[in-house]
């Protein structure tokens, strides 16, 4: 993001009272789980061999599993193998449009997934921090970044925000949370960016290229737009040595 010095020894420490608070509520909920399954013969019956190579087990009961195991992992494999491929002919046609074709792949892979309503709810965080960005306050992105990561845990919000994914299936709220959540941040770090290089001019499209690239939709890995951005925009791709 540029930061080039320390920062300043109130905010490490606000920081480090976030995370203190963090680890020790997931703390208390991984010991609350722990002792509710303190008696493993209740449900050993349902344990079943799961990532063999690494020596996992799966509970069949548990639908995560499950659905990761059958048509959800089929999906996944599916949208990712496209996303190569048409990556890789964009690539070799029109190299200068592949960062557009990331966005379209991933806007329609996500509608097709989670239905066109969720993809508006979306649109509107990121037209709302991108507006908030234009103002050139960071404390003002921050605000609305932590505020809308709260609206996914509070109600009504989180009822109402809900509403706009459309059909069933097992796993919908893990994915509901997850875009959401990761857009917000990737929406947030947008915003930080252009404050922090207001010349540099970034555009609501660079946000949307940023946001429904695939591979990080969902659960991450969290890069930063600034790297996104560099590496996006080159015309051939620069792989490191080795």
């Amino acid at each position: 993001m540029g930061i080039k010095t320390a920062l300043p020894a109130a905010e490490l420490g606000l920081y480090s009272l976030v995370l203190s608070g963090a680890l020790a509520y997931a703390g208390r909920d991984l010991l609350e789980a722990s002792q509710d399954g303190s008696r493993r013969k209740a449900f050993r019956e349902s344990v079943r061999p799961g990532w063999e190579y690494i020596g996992r087990k799966m509970d069949v009961a548990d639908f995560e599993w499950m659905m990761w195991f059958t048509s959800f992992r089929n999906a996944i494999i599916f949208a990712l193998t496209g996303h190569v491929l048409f990556a890789k002919l964009c690539t070799m046609v029109a190299p200068q449009l592949r960062s557009w074709m990331y966005a379209v792949y991933g806007v329609l892979a996500v509608v097709g997934t989670m239905g066109p309503r969720y993809m508006l709810l979306l649109l509107g965080h990121c037209v709302g921090l991108y507006v908030v960005s234009l103002l050139g306050q960071p404390w003002l992105c921050l605000g609305l970044g932590l505020a809308s990561l709260a609206s996914f845990k509070l109600d009504p919000l989180i009822s109402w925000q809900s509403g706009f994914v459309t059909g069933t299936f097992d796993l919908q709220e893990v994915l509901f949370h997850g875009g959401s959540g990761f857009t917000v941040l990737r929406c947030t770090s947008f915003a930080l960016e252009r404050c922090a290089h207001p010349d540099r001019r970034y555009s609501l499209a660079d946000l949307l290229k940023y946001n429904f690239y695939l591979p990080f939709f969902f659960f991450g890995p969290i890069m930063t737009f600034d790297r996104f951005h560099a590496q996006v925009s080159q015309v051939e791709p620069v792989r490191p040595d080795g």
